[in-house]
């Protein structure tokens, strides 16, 4: 009688960081960290154009990947500066201002280009980039100028990054079930669960430090759970777009880290959906 083998593993394949890997990691991250830091506190002004620069290397990432698509450079550059300013220099009615004024733009400069084929691919391309970049970093703009906006921002980043190392961890060390391993091989159930609980906690115990009656343990719960809902979404949508085009990092910027696409896409959602949150605990 033949024996049975073994049913496969679910288990996904541990990833290893050597020593010199992860201190190559902290020297790269301590730089990108001051930067956060500084513009954070400053706000206004300097927020916005940090904000701009990082939306500007983040789009230019994206159009590289989607290079075969042909994107309107110009236009996607020009639509990130829109919703940047519209997000500093007005409010949330500006920001749907200079979306709706951002496709004639396009229009107009794919006009002005070398004729094309498919120029449907590339509208959509540059549409995405705008639309996913422009929108994420405009509502980092407009909840860093709410009250107590420096503040809610560190929040939702130290949710955001707290959940992401939680998830890490929590899959090396208990991660069987995977969960889109179409998309992202390495990411599990049991990860997802252990990054919400962390990053839930994380900005529930920031927001009890505050001095002040300004935000609620209640408040703190329910931004901490939209970032943790929102920021593996996003985490998963630049995945699907890196599987989709065959590459492992948008860019070099931060040397081991990848890209500034690669650190901020789970960001880019979760900053909409905590400035949302935010706004409807207030009401």
């Amino acid at each position: 009688m033949a024996s049975r083998r073994p049913p496969p593993s679910r288990r996904p394949p541990p990833r290893r960081t050597s020593g010199s890997d992860l201190g190559r990691r902290i020297l790269v991250a301590i730089p990108a960290l001051a930067f956060a830091i500084t513009i954070i506190y400053f706000g206004g002004a300097t927020f916005a154009l940090g904000a701009l620069a990082l939306g500007l290397v983040c789009i230019s990432e994206l159009f590289t990947m989607l290079e075969r698509m042909r994107p309107i450079r110009l236009a996607g550059f020009l639509g990130i500066s829109g919703l940047v300013a519209a997000a500093a220099l007005g409010d949330e009615g500006s920001v749907l201002l200079a979306l709706v004024a951002f496709l004639p733009v396009l229009f107009g400069l794919t006009l002005l280009s070398p004729i094309r084929e498919r120029v449907t691919l590339s509208l959509a391309a540059t549409v995405l980039g705008v639309y996913w970049i422009g929108l994420g970093l405009a509502h980092a703009v407009l909840l860093r100028g709410l009250d107590h906006g420096g503040a809610l921002v560190f929040m939702v980043l130290l949710g955001t990054f707290a959940g992401d190392t939680g998830a890490y961890l929590g899959g090396r060390a208990f991660g069987t079930r995977r969960l889109a391993p179409r998309v992202s091989p390495n990411k599990t159930w049991e990860g997802l669960g252990i990054g919400v609980l962390v990053a839930v906690g994380s900005v529930w115990y920031a927001s009890r430090t505050y001095d002040g009656n300004w935000i609620t343990g209640t408040q703190g719960l329910l931004l901490g759970l939209a970032v943790a809902l929102a920021a593996p979404v996003g985490d998963l949508f630049e995945s699907l777009i890196k599987r989709d085009v065959g590459t492992k990092d948008t860019g070099g910027l931060f040397g081991v880290h990848g890209g500034a696409l690669d650190r901020l896409d789970a960001a880019l959602f979760s900053l909409i959906a905590g400035y949302q949150v935010w706004l409807a605990t207030l009401s």
